[in-house]
């Protein structure tokens, strides 16, 4: 077990998380989900979680790891078209995972291209620029949902725009 990484996860509260999402935040965040989903077939999902279980802590788990449980959990993945895409947030760890289905990952998005939508995200944190990581982040996402289309046009909203928090 990482002793500082165990440490930033149990000091970290629902304050910290308000502070940094607060509801007019979180407001916005959808409506931004909504809005890119017009432009291409994916379905994005936005998951913030201030810090993890204890036993996920205690394990040392990984934020991708973690992220993949949230995949499914939030069944991310059962979408007619296998379009959806997580986007992870682990507040205490200051990292953002993004996770796609298999019409939108196998080699449709390359690897590369989450990666920097997760950067773009990760500076705007860093920084404290909480909402316009959020928002800068789901549009890198969508720019590359409308640039490797998951579906056809039509595909319904079969996922809720509202962000989870956990």
């Amino acid at each position: 077990m990482n002793l500082r990484r165990a440490l930033l996860h149990l000091c970290m509260s629902d304050w910290q998380r308000r502070r940094a999402f607060p509801d007019a935040v979180l407001e916005r965040i959808e409506q931004a989900v909504r809005e890119c989903e017009g432009r291409h077939a994916g379905q994005i999902r936005f998951v913030v979680e201030t810090a993890l279980p204890w036993a996920a802590v205690w394990g040392d788990q990984p934020a991708r790891e973690r992220a993949l449980e949230l995949f499914a959990a939030q069944r991310v993945w059962d979408t007619e078209y296998n379009n959806g895409v997580l986007i992870y947030v682990l507040l205490a760890d200051r990292d953002v995972e993004i996770v796609a289905d298999r019409g939108v990952a196998g080699g449709i998005v390359a690897p590369g291209e989450w990666e920097s939508c997760c950067r773009i995200m990760e500076e705007h944190f860093r920084a404290g620029r909480f909402e316009a990581g959020a928002i800068a982040g789901i549009d890198a996402v969508a720019a590359a949902l409308a640039r490797h289309p998951p579906g056809p046009r039509t595909a319904g909203n079969e996922l809720s725009d509202r962000p989870v928090v956990l």
